[in-house]
């Protein structure tokens, strides 16, 4: 089924089997957002409607989204999700399958293959879990069912049908998260289309099953988000006794310099110089309260998943990865 006058024939079989579901055909605001697309970028009504009915209302979406893990749990917690056994040994195995497409990438993005490996196996264990809710359902349930962040998801909306109807997909086929993210690495919507690329040349850009693509993609991202190939992302620090404490967690975005940290407290011997932006943050360990100082690097992962937590777990599995596999190119 593409983006064609045949959508509606293929949607109606599919809403005689899912009659007992609630879809969003009534909605207010799917009819006002039918109106817009229709203004705006020329759709069809009488498919838009078809659709809208046949995007259905998912209250487990609703639920999951309220309790991020990011969130929920402290970091001795959230760090045992992802830095485990079969994740580091996943990534070694997906390094060297892709090893090519990788070096490529660090050549053209400047981007370490660790990251980018690390982020594919945080997302989705590598491609093995790419989601299980129709993306229609998530982002029309989130679009329509979910004032809280309404405007943000019927833009995504906005761009996955767009994004469906010039790469001439059936936008019923597509799953992903249960916020509406989509492949390898987990791109909403609005991500595929600024930063998605079509790594392999084939002529398509394929986050779901291309994994050449899904690495430059994920490459790309990093560098429109302002990494800076061959800093550092974070180092460790221990608070000097008379540490000024006001300013641990106080923000995402590196607001001081490591040499402004130094002078509050925080220094650090690793190889940073007193120049690059830098915040300090803490993190709630098995052995205690541990410090770091998060560079440019680190705030570029955050633009990802807007979460200490999450560009830490990112990291860290990136530094696991590498011992595991012993130093190899």
């Amino acid at each position: 089924m593409k983006w064609t006058t045949g959508l509606l024939a293929g949607l109606g079989l599919v809403l005689g089997a899912c009659a007992q579901e609630q879809g969003h055909g009534e909605n207010a605001q799917a009819q006002a957002f039918i109106d817009y697309m229709v203004a705006e970028h020329n759709f069809n009504r009488e498919e838009l409607q078809a659709l809208m009915q046949e995007a259905k209302r998912k209250d487990s979406i609703l639920n999951a989204i309220k309790r991020p893990a990011e969130k929920a749990k402290p970091w001795k917690e959230y760090r045992e999700i992802f830095i485990t056994s079969a994740r580091i040994h996943g990534g070694v195995d997906f390094w060297d399958k892709n090893s090519e497409a990788l070096k490529k990438a660090e050549e053209k993005y400047g981007v370490p293959p660790e990251l980018i490996v690390a982020i594919i196996g945080v997302e989705t264990r590598y491609g093995g879990n790419m989601g299980s809710y129709r993306v229609l359902d998530a982002l029309s349930t989130l679009a329509f069912d979910y004032p809280r962040r309404s405007k943000f998801f019927t833009k995504e909306l906005e761009n996955y049908l767009l994004l469906t109807r010039d790469e001439k997909i059936d936008p019923t086929s597509l799953k992903g998260s249960y916020a509406g993210a989509m492949g390898f690495g987990q791109f909403m919507p609005s991500s595929y289309r600024h930063y998605a690329v079509d790594f392999n040349g084939d002529g398509r850009v394929d986050i779901w099953t291309d994994t050449e693509d899904a690495i430059g993609s994920v490459a790309n991202y990093f560098v429109e988000h302002g990494w800076k190939a061959g800093e550092p992302v974070t180092v460790i620090t221990q608070p000097a006794p008379n540490a000024d404490m006001t300013i641990v967690n106080d923000d995402l975005e590196p607001k001081w310099t490591v040499g402004e940290l130094e002078a509050k407290g925080f220094p650090t011997t690793a190889k940073v110089t007193k120049e690059m932006p830098a915040n300090v943050f803490s993190l709630d360990t098995r052995d205690g309260e541990q410090y770091w100082i998060g560079l440019n690097n680190f705030y570029t992962i955050t633009r990802y998943n807007h979460s200490r937590l999450y560009a830490m777990a990112v990291y860290e599995l990136g530094q696991e990865i590498i011992k595991a596999r012993g130093g190899r190119s």
